[in-house]
């Protein structure tokens, strides 16, 4: 029935937003957007429509449709190919698809919709030769702001217990969990002087993105025992903030603990004093790419993982991705933090360094020895985006 629902307000609002039947202005350019979760999930859905936002804000005759939720919990009965016939309805020439989840059926609804513009965010099939000519892929190197925020919960620490709450398993977890975890290292080591045998970094996979009953672990109880157990950092790697409220309500009752947020700039919200950071993505650079070449009659197909504008990586109209300092972060622990970044933008910097990225060097190995890169050597940024294990030194299962 929900998903009955939601259906059939879409429809409404579609057709007392264009008048029944739908007219579109003659100098309008409709883009559609389709959420795994929640527009004000205060993660990745909320980041996703807050770029869309973006493009509407910087191209005058652009207008966006959205269809939140799109999950088997939220909307059981209802495809992606539903929401596409009604999209392509209104107008929408380009459409993106905001979930790997979302991977497979976007392939399948644009070979049924030739004329019309797919983008899966986060999705590799124009990388791997399966994808359409209408379809195109991209992804943010979300390594990057990862490393530093291990790094902040490795700066914060003061028991050596960092806990990661993941969401499914996948090659894109992996290697977010474990540019977390090398950051994490590299400052326990290099900042702090400490031995790397005596940091704890332990992931727990949900299950899906967030949290459904009966089918996920539930977050808010993953995160309770992360502290029960004497972590004192929790960092979230889902799309909600289960991990931040926890920690605030563990801080209210006198406990030292720190959480770290994970997407939207918005993450820190709930529990802003015990949270260290946001590792954040700002999707309306590259969404505003794509439509403007879309509606110029530019666009072509690609596949593109982007890093961030390392000579400005705050700046929303360049910067794909970021760290946000949150005011759990200490004066103290900053400062340090300004000495990692700035090793970052030397690597980055470095004509030699072009197709690796910060601390994906060798001696590496994964979770189970196998050698990843030898010392001296940078991990390939296919090996990176195609990570099979988690790296040695990391707790929990890979596959």
């Amino acid at each position: 029935m929900r998903s009955q629902k939601w259906f059939y307000i879409l429809m409404c609002m579609m057709l007392v937003a264009a008048g029944a039947p739908a007219v579109i202005a003659q100098d309008e350019y409709v883009f559609g957007m389709v959420l795994v979760g929640p527009a004000d999930d205060r993660g990745w859905s909320q980041s996703h429509f807050e770029g869309g936002q973006y493009v509407e804000a910087n191209m005058s005759n652009a207008r966006m449709l959205v269809f939140e939720s799109l999950n088997p919990a939220d909307a059981p009965e209802t495809t992606l190919a539903d929401v596409v016939e009604l999209f392509v309805e209104e107008g929408a020439q380009i459409i993106f698809t905001t979930s790997d989840a979302f991977e497979e059926d976007t392939v399948a609804v644009a070979e049924q919709h030739p004329d019309i513009i797919f983008v899966n965010i986060s999705g590799d099939d124009v990388l791997t030769g399966e994808a359409p000519e209408n379809v195109g892929n991209f992804m943010t190197q979300g390594e990057w702001p990862r490393a530093i925020a291990g790094c902040a919960a490795a700066l914060s620490t003061n028991t050596g217990k960092l806990g990661y709450i993941g969401p499914l398993i996948n090659s894109e977890t992996r290697r977010l969990a474990a540019s977390t975890y090398l950051g994490a290292k590299h400052c326990w080591e290099h900042e702090r002087g400490n031995d790397a045998a005596d940091l704890t970094f332990e992931v727990t996979w949900i299950g899906f993105w967030f949290a459904i009953p009966g089918v996920t672990l539930d977050p808010t109880e993953e995160a309770n025992s992360f502290f029960d157990r004497g972590f004192d950092v929790v960092m979230s790697g889902i799309d909600t903030t289960e991990a931040i409220v926890v920690a605030g309500q563990r801080a209210a009752e006198g406990e030292t603990v720190f959480s770290m947020a994970y997407t939207s700039l918005q993450g820190c919200d709930q529990a802003p004093d015990t949270c260290i950071g946001i590792p954040y993505y700002n999707w309306g650079v590259a969404y505003l790419d794509h439509v403007s070449r879309a509606a110029a009659g530019e666009w072509e197909q690609d596949w593109d993982w982007i890093g961030p504008d390392f000579d400005d990586p705050t700046n929303i109209d360049t910067s794909v991705t970021w760290f946000q300092r949150g005011d759990g972060l200490s004066e103290e622990v900053s400062m340090q933090l300004d000495a990692f970044i700035e090793e970052m933008k030397a690597f980055a910097a470095d004509e030699m360094n072009a197709d690796g990225i910060f601390l994906w060097q060798g001696p590496l190995n994964l979770q189970d020895g196998t050698v990843l890169a030898a010392e001296g050597e940078n991990v390939s940024l296919n090996d990176i985006w195609y990570l099979s294990q988690l790296v040695e030194g990391m707790i929990g299962v890979s596959e």
